[in-house]
């Protein structure tokens, strides 16, 4: 497809990371369901989990009107579980979505205000049932660990570019959703210094 207005966005870690992530969910996602993305970004990747889960609908969705455009152009027609995407940014509320079987957010805690991963669990806690899943990836510290060179360098142009970003320590991301009713099922790590983190909903 021709891009006269160059609306489309694209995300070369993005084509690089879906594969690994792809099968972290492929073992905890539910067989069936909606997912809702939260920060879809250039949208590859959840285009990539939808051709590969079929039994799962996907909901895309992005608080930045530039990314919605580009996914709204350029997203495949051929995928029947992929919904259009939705304008979200979990600091409001309601959320747009009432319902779903998991959320997956993909590099979202560290280039965002610690306020909106706060937010993502609330909204999260409202839209789950009990064994609902929480995805998370990205890079992280972790307590006791020194950060290797390419995410202390990276960490460092975040709080450069922004004061409220910056990779998150583990430990907080946790205790923030166990204070929303979410428990820690897992940590995997992935290529290139990143984490999956599994969160599921409590009773």
């Amino acid at each position: 497809m021709t891009d006269p207005l160059n609306l489309r966005r694209s995300s070369a870690a993005a084509q690089r990371n879906r594969d690994p992530i792809l099968e972290v969910l492929r073992a905890h996602l539910p067989p069936s369901g909606l997912v809702l993305e939260i920060a879809s970004g250039t949208g590859e990747h959840i285009t990539h989990f939808a051709r590969h889960l079929p039994k799962l609908t996907w909901q895309p969705s992005d608080p930045a009107p530039e990314a919605l455009a580009s996914m709204a152009r350029f997203m495949p027609g051929d995928l029947p579980n992929l919904r259009s995407p939705i304008a979200l940014d979990t600091r409001q509320a309601p959320w747009p979505v009432a319902e779903a079987a998991a959320i997956v957010c993909i590099n979202m805690v560290h280039i965002s205000p610690w306020s909106a991963t706060e937010a993502l669990m609330r909204g999260a806690k409202r839209v789950l049932r009990p064994g609902g899943v929480v995805y998370l990836y990205g890079p992280y510290r972790q307590a006791g660990l020194p950060l290797q060179p390419g995410n202390a360098a990276f960490d460092s142009d975040l709080r450069s570019r922004h004061p409220e970003w910056g990779l998150r320590e583990v430990a907080d991301v946790v205790a923030c959703a166990q204070s929303h009713g979410f428990y820690h099922h897992d940590t995997v790590h992935m290529p290139a210094d990143n984490l999956s983190l599994v969160l599921i909903r409590g009773e």
